[in-house]
């Protein structure tokens, strides 16, 4: 293990950062513990010789080589790779001084990175490749001394951030070079550049997680308004100047308002409801999703003030949107509250979610789904176009789904028949890249904890988003698990452990997962299934097919004979695996997905699902349709539990 996680380092004068490209100067280096000793001219030593030769000759053709070479204990991995837009001939100079440099800053070291401002090298006895760094573990921080004036901070912190998400984006858009720049005026005169970039082999979910960590942290950092800032990954690296530091045209231009030279709470002019930005950016009035960003970059201004996380869009936008929420504009009715259509002036439909003043969810869940979802970009995820906080008014605006949630597909007997076999794996699969994504890449660990048919929309191509973030928590990336005394979500879809003993983590949402696949081959709810035999539940129903070898009476009959007979049972299978007691037993959403891509699963000691409940003989003492009418809720549970 490298011993130095982190290094922020402020120096007056950044010499090297001006330096010749071809006279490249180390900006920071780490190496091993002592531990990772190796001797002279022994194995290890040879096969980093050979190792750091051949990334040296590989990247000189393009820039980027990655190289694994010996066995087993002297196994070596390295990566490199030079800036995406400094020429062959001043990489490969980068390089060669580098491996030079780390030579004599990390003598006989089995693991070494070192960073330059055009080029970076790294090599360690571990796999550093298949399980690529993208948190940024190891990372180098240099900012500029110097700030912006005190009238045009929270401006600048804005543009900034705008100007680097949308540079991100750009970099994920180039595939062939996953490199970016681009430029911003914060004042006349005073142009703000911004270069990123992603190691060349690096897969797309990777880059963008590796990329959005070192967004988030200039948000995070204490030492607001530098005028340049270089933060660099072993995978990704990030840098914006008041100064032109890179080669060729800016490859995005991003126009921005002018704001009051002061930020001040008051005197802030009424917004345009017409005019409205993102980030402090402006785009067209014929674009029509800049209306719904958030308010004119003034008043946005002063909301930062008191919470930097919010983008906020007027009150009397959304009453327009929404004919002053009106019945016919009504979408359904949730635990929270109730989800409206609503209509831009220029013909654009939004789905705004009008929380219930008397629902339970308070400002601090609303802010919690407002901070977790801005920040989170995936297909599976449903996109947070803004919101609003008036008076006892909380409302918040997403993209529109025009087919509804999928349970009003599922459930419905009409309906459902539109979703034929492939629709519905499709769902499942989009459903589990959602989680994994959110288990795992997002900026931070998330964990849902309210999955379930009513929570997961569909856009126009039947594929699934998941939404609904008010009950989300955050882990840090070495928590596992966490306990609460207020247990929140629905009867059903909860783990026992959670529903129990108030303890979740990501195994809970995996549980929620596994019920909904049930749900989805089934056609059937979970909470109201008390129909065959004894099976009180559909996971016991599941099982009990599985043990007597007739999985397939339990798939929906409205899919007809002709399915993949094999692909469905494996799916009620890996369901059965989602769904078991106890957590360790569960798969994780990352083996989930590879077993759904995979022909073939290994089963090993399938363990009975949660909730195994038999009917008895006697009478109980709640009917079930009773029990049916109770469980189909969302509820919350405030009792002394250990936390």
């Amino acid at each position: 293990m490298i011993s130095i996680k982190f290094m922020a380092i402020q120096l007056l004068f950044l010499l090297s950062l001006f330096a010749s490209p071809a006279k490249a100067y180390p900006l920071y280096h780490l190496c091993g513990n002592s531990s990772d000793i190796f001797t002279s001219n022994s194995t290890y030593s040879s096969n980093l010789n050979l190792l750091l030769s051949t990334l040296y000759t590989n990247a000189s053709a393009k820039g980027f080589a990655t190289f694994t070479t010996g066995s087993a204990p002297n196994l070596i991995y390295g990566l490199t790779f030079c800036r995406g837009d400094i020429d062959i001939a001043n990489c490969s100079s980068c390089i060669s001084t580098a491996i030079s440099d780390i030579e004599k800053l990390c003598p006989n070291n089995a693991k070494g990175a070192i960073w330059y401002d055009i080029c970076q090298l790294y090599y360690s006895n571990n796999d550093i490749l298949s399980d690529p760094d993208v948190n940024n573990s190891y990372r180098y921080i240099l900012v500029n001394p110097n700030s912006v004036s005190a009238n045009q901070l929270l401006r600048f912190e804005i543009q900034t951030i705008a100007l680097m998400e949308n540079v991100s984006d750009l970099v994920m858009s180039n595939k062939s070079r996953l490199f970016a720049t681009g430029e911003t005026a914060l004042t006349a005169g005073n142009i703000i550049y911004g270069l990123m970039q992603c190691a060349l082999d690096l897969s797309a979910g990777y880059c963008r997680s590796c990329l959005q960590l070192l967004v988030g942290s200039i948000e995070l950092d204490d030492r607001k308004g530098r005028i340049g800032r270089l933060a660099m990954g072993l995978w990704c690296n990030m840098r914006y100047e008041f100064f032109k530091f890179y080669n060729g045209a800016s490859m995005l231009q991003l126009s921005s308002d002018q704001p009051p030279s002061s930020p001040s709470t008051t005197n802030v002019s009424k917004p345009n409801d017409t005019d409205l930005a993102h980030g402090g950016t402006r785009k067209s009035q014929n674009d029509q999703t800049t209306i719904i960003q958030g308010m004119d970059l003034a008043s946005k201004l002063k909301i930062r003030e008191s919470n930097p996380e919010l983008s906020l869009i007027s009150f009397s936008s959304i009453l327009d949107a929404t004919c002053n929420f009106s019945a016919a504009n009504k979408l359904g009715q949730g635990g929270f509250g109730s989800v409206y259509k609503g209509q831009l002036p220029l013909g654009e439909f939004i789905a705004i979610k009008r929380l219930d003043a008397f629902s339970g969810q308070g400002l601090e869940e609303f802010m919690n789904e407002v901070k977790l979802i801005a920040k989170l970009q995936h297909r599976n995820l449903v996109k947070l176009l803004g919101c609003c906080i008036e008076g006892e008014e909380k409302l918040l605006v997403y993209e529109y789904m025009p087919n509804n949630s999928l349970d009003y597909h599922l459930f419905d007997p009409i309906r459902k028949e539109q979703l034929d076999w492939s629709k519905r794996f499709a769902i499942i699969d989009g459903i589990a890249q959602g989680l994994l994504y959110l288990h795992k890449y997002s900026r931070v660990r998330i964990i849902h904890r309210d999955l379930k048919a009513s929570n997961i929309l569909l856009d126009p191509e039947m594929s699934p988003k998941i939404s609904d973030f008010g009950m989300a928590r955050i882990f840090d990336a070495n928590t596992t698990q966490a306990n609460t005394n207020r247990i929140v979500g629905t009867y059903g879809y909860m783990s026992p452990e959670y529903a129990m003993e108030g303890i979740f983590s990501i195994k809970s949402d995996v549980f929620s997962f596994g019920v909904l696949m049930l749900e989805i081959i089934s056609g059937k709810r979970n909470t109201t299934f008390h129909k065959f035999g004894k099976a009180l539940n559909l996971l016991a129903h599941a099982w009990e097919l599985w043990k007597n070898g007739n999985l397939l009476d339990f798939v929906d009959p409205s899919l007809g004979d002709k399915i993949p007979k094999n692909e469905v049972s494996k799916c009620i299978i890996i369901a059965l695996m989602c769904v078991q007691e106890n957590a360790v037993d569960r798969p994780i959403m990352s083996e989930i997905i590879t077993m759904l891509g995979s022909e073939n699963i290994a089963l090993h000691d399938l363990k009975k699902p949660a909730f195994f409940i038999i009917g008895n003989e006697g009478p109980s003492e709640l009917s079930l349709n009773e029990l049916a009418t109770q469980n189909d809720i969302t509820f919350t549970i405030l009792d002394g539990r250990i936390t």
